[in-house]
């Protein structure tokens, strides 16, 4: 039986006294951080209080007592820290996993755009991401997918417009509208893209960005769509003139793309309060080796920026962007989520509360439930290959392709020319992209140089942001054996040597995430890089991450999508 609105009133006014008591201290706090020493992110200090929290809230900082007490003495608490932009489908695992890996390192909060399941499963994979993060001690909230496909010239598994993704604006977790990729639709003014951005703003909702160098009246004319941020900028110049426009900046520190050394001089007075952090994508090793937002403020504090600004930078600045007024600080009415360091020098995480519960203390995590998902959405995310058995014959072309040449560290490429043939000895390696979505038997095929690899193939479903099967290979047969593998597992990444697999990582969540813990994928990941990198792939890149943006159309400059290479800079195949 539903709760009539009258009840819920109720309920909430006895909820509201409750923290009224404990704020005025006439009755005990829930619990209380005793002589804490905590940032203040609106006098920009060091402050040293008792923090009281009651119903998950903070109800003051002064003296208090509580029915739990934490002596804080010599520890400095923050608040939770929130990751502006990424894809927890990145992490290759269930959100369920992804929260137990981030939780230890002080994030309580993310704001992901689900757009790489979503290209697979439509308005299926936008609910499925929804069920699967709902109540987890860290709070999931969502942008929505703005390029399902990224754009016209891919293959994915669903076309969502504006229509489709209405109805997911009232859901209390949805924030906006993710990154507007198609940077070149919006300049044009093409209808589609343009929709969705009307739409969102019906909504009152925010509106993020992708725009990697984008210049001057395009840039105007991009902004003025009432796009409010970026993620994608790799250099200084770049940042700030979209920061001079009025954009909100998030500098970003994943695991393919690593811009915090050269957006640095942002964390001043000048520039630092329209600034967040975000990882965008990030792998498993790096959750378990890094950390997460918090390798980030350790980095740019031992880099030279001041603390507290940094602070602000992973918190408050986010949650006020995305009109997140309740986090980010500590102050009365802000939830109790808490980060308890030992200093900002060594900036050990000894232990995280999220809304005044202890979730993490010396990097254990408490149990928490599984959230359930509707058994036709977990049905549905296993069954998501049509495709047919591939030969060697299917990966033949005698004509001359575009060599797609890659960057070392970077997820942008060049242009290498053409070729007719794989030449391993220059590190000419072919390259496909296979649609596996509609059984259309469409295969993309082009040229690869500076990813090293001397035989066989490798092969994954992760193919942003379309997910089809990628395989760069040495040889035809291989690449069509490394691809049919993909197949038998329902997605997932393989290595195969020539003779056979070498090493695998089944991925049977819609292709793109695991059922098993981070720890076995992460097991299972680094062998798989280990023997691609034996078999000649370049020791400086990411085998898997970096050849899945090769099939992103909207990064400059060419790149292979189901109908071959294509040039993003004068928007046609080469």
């Amino acid at each position: 039986m539903s709760e009539s609105y009258a009840g819920k009133i109720n309920r909430k006014l006895l909820k509201k006294r409750r923290i009224l008591e404990a704020a005025a201290g006439r009755e005990p706090a829930d619990l209380v951080l005793k002589n804490a020493t905590y940032v203040n992110v609106f006098s920009n200090q060091l402050c040293t209080a008792d923090i009281a929290v009651a119903e998950g809230l903070i109800v003051g900082m002064g003296h208090y007592s509580g029915t739990e007490e934490q002596d804080c003495t010599g520890r400095i608490v923050l608040p939770g820290f929130l990751d502006a932009h990424i894809h927890l489908e990145s992490s290759l695992v269930a959100p369920k996993e992804f929260v137990k890996a981030v939780l230890p390192h002080g994030t309580t909060t993310v704001v992901t755009d689900p757009h790489e399941i979503a290209n697979v499963m439509g308005t299926d994979g936008i609910e499925y991401m929804l069920q699967a993060t709902e109540g987890l001690p860290v709070d999931v909230r969502f942008m929505l997918p703005s390029c399902v496909p990224a754009t016209p010239l891919d293959e994915s598994g669903a076309v969502l417009d504006y229509r489709c993704l209405d109805s997911f604006y009232d859901h209390p977790r949805v924030q906006g509208l993710a990154e507007m990729m198609n940077f070149v639709g919006i300049i044009a003014g093409d209808d589609q893209p343009l929709e969705k951005i009307v739409a969102a703003q019906a909504h009152h909702k925010k509106i993020d960005g992708h725009a990697p160098d984008l210049m001057d009246n395009d840039l105007n004319a991009y902004i003025a769509a009432g796009v409010y941020s970026d993620h994608e900028c790799h250099d200084l110049s770049d940042a700030i003139a979209k920061l001079e426009r009025g954009q909100f900046i998030m500098i970003r520190e994943g695991t393919a793309a690593r811009n915090l050394e050269a957006l640095f001089p942002l964390l001043c007075d000048q520039y630092a309060e329209r600034c967040m952090f975000c990882t965008d994508d990030i792998h498993p090793s790096d959750l378990l080796e890094r950390g997460h937002i918090d390798a980030i403020v350790k980095k740019a504090i031992h880099m030279g920026a001041d603390p507290i600004t940094t602070i602000k930078v992973a918190c408050h600045n986010a949650a006020r962007y995305f009109l997140l007024n309740n986090r980010g600080a500590i102050a009365p009415g802000y939830l109790g989520d808490f980060v308890i360091i030992d200093s900002f020098e060594e900036f050990h995480i000894e232990k995280v509360y999220k809304k005044g519960r202890l979730m993490v203390e010396n990097g254990a995590v408490q149990a928490f439930s599984e959230p359930p998902v509707e058994p036709y959405l977990k049905e549905r995310a296993h069954s998501t290959f049509h495709i047919g058995r591939l030969s060697a014959e299917d990966f033949a072309e005698s004509r001359p392709r575009g060599i797609i040449g890659m960057v070392n560290g970077e997820i942008t490429t060049v242009d290498a020319g053409y070729s007719d043939r794989i030449d391993v000895e220059y590190d000419v390696l072919k390259i496909a992209v296979v649609e596996r979505h509609r059984n259309t038997r469409h295969i993309g095929i082009g040229f690869l140089q500076g990813y090293g690899l001397r035989s066989g193939a490798v092969a994954t479903s992760i193919s942003h942001d379309s997910h089809n099967i990628i395989v760069v290979g040495a040889d035809e047969a291989s690449m069509a054996a490394a691809v049919n593998r993909v197949v038998e597992l329902n997605g997932g990444i393989v290595v195969w040597d020539g003779g056979g697999v070498a090493a695998e990582v089944p991925l049977a969540i819609a292709g793109i995430m695991s059922d098993e813990p981070l720890t076995v994928v992460n097991t299972q990941l680094e062998a798989a890089k280990s023997k691609a990198h034996a078999l000649g792939v370049n020791p400086n890149i990411d085998p898997f991450m970096t050849l899945s943006f090769m099939a992103l159309p909207v990064i400059p400059s060419l790149r292979i999508t189901t109908r071959g290479v294509f040039d993003v800079t004068t928007q046609s195949y080469v």
